[in-house]
């Protein structure tokens, strides 16, 4: 083989087309830093800062006891897999069986699945923006075409039915969303849902893939409203949850979804071929936490809203900055861009990308440029963090802004 070959050449076209996750590469580039050295404050990954609660850790020491060693079924357990049933009907009024439950290795993985499983090449996927990174990249790899629509700050970042009808065509196949939010916080009220819902039902070849994995996370006095709830739409929403972010479980991997039978049994086919059942000892500690006593993700549900509150109230204190208030999930997602354009006679930053990196290096603060989630004049800071941390980290931005002209 010759040297000169690159060696990105030699992979498939699927994966040289994909971006990097501009959020785990963020956060490679802090502990670069941090390696050297350098006191970095990594305000970039999206993950609870707390420990798995004491019941569920026993729950899994328990199942490695009782022998749970082998390979698990391939949708999750029986006994799993009607305890989620069961959390739907309690948590968010969608009736669903055992049967239509699939657990998969993470809401990420969920996600995937369910897009392989639905959109065909060419086929249309509708995005609300700003959006999760990989929601546009999993389309991508589905060989599908992902159709971003944006929500304006003006409406704290939320995208409208009527924005919907509009981008709707003979192609569209998904429409994709979260609520609470990853990046922006932002929680779809029951009355948006409701009239997004009215355009979905008008079209019988459209799904909706709905990402509920901040659902404990959310400060409204409304509280969660599942989409998947309402009835004329229900056998065409699949409903996506998981562990990670309610119960800080990130690391158990495991996620699952809702939805019709066929397209549960899609998913299944589908995961059966790609990575068989999910761990079984991260099953059994699931089962111990939707079971359990729900004291834990309230308590640090309270925990993040006090922390939002914190972090955007300094964040306001910056010059330039424009700052929503986040309705759910442990982000802030500040407008930075008064910044384009200016310099601090080294680095000129031209966009939310060189904002990011030239933070990094400058006050040594890690965040993460909003370009990877669709809006590129804003910038994701996770406040996922200790008080001193964030407290210590805002300074630093602030501090760090003013030697820019």
């Amino acid at each position: 083989m010759s040297a000169v070959v690159e060696t990105a050449s030699l992979l498939a076209d699927r994966i040289n087309a994909l971006e990097e996750s501009s959020t785990l590469a963020m956060t490679k580039k802090a502990r670069e830093l941090a390696a050297k050295g350098h006191k970095v404050i990594s305000l970039s990954v999206g993950e609870p800062d707390f420990k798995t609660p004491k019941h569920i850790c026993d729950a899994a020491k328990q199942a490695i006891d009782e022998g749970y060693h082998g390979y698990s079924p391939v949708a999750g357990y029986a006994d799993l897999r009607k305890a989620i049933a069961d959390k739907f009907k309690r948590d968010n009024n969608i009736d669903w069986k055992p049967e239509n439950i699939v657990v998969s290795t993470g809401a990420k993985h969920s996600l995937a699945n369910v897009i392989q499983v639905l959109v065909n090449p060419g086929e249309e996927v509708v995005i609300f923006a700003p959006y999760w990174v990989s929601y546009s990249e999993m389309v991508k790899l589905a060989e599908g075409k992902s159709i971003v629509l944006e929500g304006s700050f003006e409406n704290d970042f939320k995208v409208t039915a009527e924005q919907l009808e509009e981008a709707i065509t003979g192609r569209t196949r998904v429409v994709m969303f979260a609520s609470p939010n990853n990046p922006t916080g932002s929680v779809y009220t029951e009355a948006e849902l409701r009239a997004i819902g009215k355009v979905i039902e008008k079209y019988e070849h459209i799904f909706v893939l709905a990402d509920e994995i901040y659902e404990y996370i959310n400060f409204t006095s409304e509280g969660h409203f599942s989409i998947g709830s309402i009835p004329e739409i229900k056998e065409r929403v699949i409903t996506v949850n998981g562990m990670a972010k309610g119960y800080a479980m990130t690391g158990w991997r495991l996620g699952y979804i809702g939805a019709e039978k066929w397209i549960a049994e899609g998913v299944e086919k589908l995961q059966g071929q790609v990575t068989s059942g999910t761990s079984s000892i991260s099953q059994r500690a699931a089962l111990a936490a939707i079971n359990g006593p729900q004291d834990a993700p309230k308590e640090m549900s309270e925990a993040y809203q006090r922390r939002r509150d914190l972090v955007v109230g300094l964040l306001k204190d910056i010059p330039g900055f424009k700052v929503n208030v986040p309705q759910g999930a442990f982000y802030a997602f500040p407008d930075v861009s008064h910044y384009f354009g200016k310099t601090d006679g080294n680095t000129a930053i031209n966009n939310s990308d060189d904002f990011c990196l030239w933070l990094l290096n400058e006050a040594y603060v890690a965040t993460v440029a909003g370009s990877g989630f669709g809006a590129p004049d804003c910038i994701r800071i996770s406040t996922a963090a200790s008080d001193e941390n964030l407290i210590e980290a805002c300074r630093r931005i602030k501090e760090a802004v003013a030697k820019l002209c």
